[in-house]
């Protein structure tokens, strides 16, 4: 039967009063019954990074979202999905312009959203347009009491505090520990978040964070040469520190340049994406890092995803990717439970009901701040063959 006559078809037993269908949907944990197809599309409104510094990982955002619609028929609950994309730019203002040109196009809901600064900023207009936001990166720990904000990454925190119990054990009872980080909104909540779950009043973290500027791109060649001295100069046995993209790749190579061979610990964006393949093996083997996913995760939801993520773009996907293929998922499933009514405060009423995702990092859910309760991961910088990869080591805690 070709794909219009099955919608006819479909649509005559629903004129019928036919009831109770039932047939594989295709969707990611292939449990779902389907709904009758629709020839009416859904509008969905994507904001991220399409130039500046923010760019790359906007990328890998919008080729999670659009893979899961591939091994969807280009549908999200049935209907035809209308993506439209537009550039968050690098500063709250320009998400906020990316934001009024979706609300003006009538979206249904809307996804994306690579810097927290940005979110923050949304925060009020999208509560005020009543249209339901699929976070899917970055959230700062102050992002709370929201009502049409949902998140299918993280708090900046969290990576912190699932990470810190290890790291405790791992310097054992005389160890010390040098903390260092960029001054902004995630540099601040991943090292509050490490040192609340290590212990503030602990003697092995007790002297003071080194804090340095923050690097939106690439830093300058000699941007972290004081900051490193002062950490070099305190003999630590571990470092913890926050860093990604550009920043991720100077600091690493100058801190091994200043001398320093001894662990270090970090959230996994210090190793993530393209990081690794700027880095020589000296520069980056052995470091230790938590995330909410890796790549070698070995379930059938990740197997499916890394291979197809794979072979369309011959890369290792990040967990950038992921939460965006996620955030498909979860509209997917909330326009199903929706139903025949679909407008966003409906479909906002839907997304507390859609229950656990089987997503590529694992089983997860919505809590009732509206973020995922979800387990984090340990992975260390090993050889793969000729390059770095950051293989899983075993599970650090559930967090949410």
């Amino acid at each position: 039967m070709s794909q219009m006559d099955r919608r006819r078809a479909l649509k005559l037993l629903g004129a019928l009063g036919a009831t109770g269908l039932a047939t594989a949907c295709g969707g990611s944990d292939g449990l779902e019954t389907e709904e009758p197809l629709s020839d009416e599309p859904v509008r969905i409104g994507m904001i991220i990074a399409q130039s500046g510094v923010y760019k790359p990982i906007g990328d890998e955002m919008l080729r999670g979202f659009q893979l899961y619609l591939d091994l969807n028929d280009q549908r999200l609950g049935g209907h035809p999905v209308d993506l439209v994309v537009a550039d968050e730019g690098e500063t709250p203002e320009s998400g906020r312009a990316a934001l009024d040109q979706l609300v003006k196009q009538r979206v249904l809901a809307l996804t994306g959203v690579v810097n927290s600064a940005v979110l923050l900023g949304l925060r009020d207009a999208v509560e005020q347009a009543k249209i339901p936001l699929i976070a899917s990166n970055a959230s700062p720990s102050t992002l709370q009491s929201v009502v049409y904000i949902w998140r299918t990454s993280y708090i900046n925190d969290e990576p912190g505090r699932a990470l810190a119990p290890y790291v405790k054990n791992a310097v054992g009872a005389n160890g010390r520990v040098a903390i260092i980080g960029p001054d902004y909104d995630a540099g601040r909540d991943s090292v509050q978040g490490f040192r609340q779950s290590f212990g503030e009043s602990d003697d092995r973290i007790a002297d003071p964070v080194i804090w340095t500027k923050y690097f939106p791109g690439k830093p300058d060649r000699n941007a972290f040469a004081p900051h490193i001295n002062q950490l070099v100069s305190r003999d630590p046995d571990a470092i913890y520190c926050f860093f990604s993209g550009e920043s991720a790749v100077e600091f690493l190579k100058k801190l091994r340049l200043a001398g320093y061979r001894g662990r270090i610990y970090a959230p996994g964006f210090l190793t993530e994406g393209s990081v690794l393949d700027q880095l020589r093996r000296p520069e980056a083997e052995g470091i230790v890092t938590s995330l909410n996913y890796s790549a070698d995760l070995n379930n059938a939801a990740n197997r499916r995803f890394a291979s197809a993520f794979r072979k369309a773009h011959g890369s290792t996907p990040t967990t950038y990717a992921m939460a965006s293929y996620d955030a498909a998922q979860v509209l997917d499933k909330g326009i199903r439970i929706a139903g025949a009514d679909l407008n966003p405060l409906q479909l906002n009423l839907a997304l507390g009901r859609v229950g656990q995702i089987d997503s590529p990092r694992g089983l997860w859910q919505f809590n009732q701040p509206r973020t995922p309760q979800q387990k984090w991961y340990l992975r260390e910088v090993k050889p793969d063959g000729q390059v770095l990869s950051n293989v899983l080591i075993n599970e650090l805690a559930t967090l949410g």
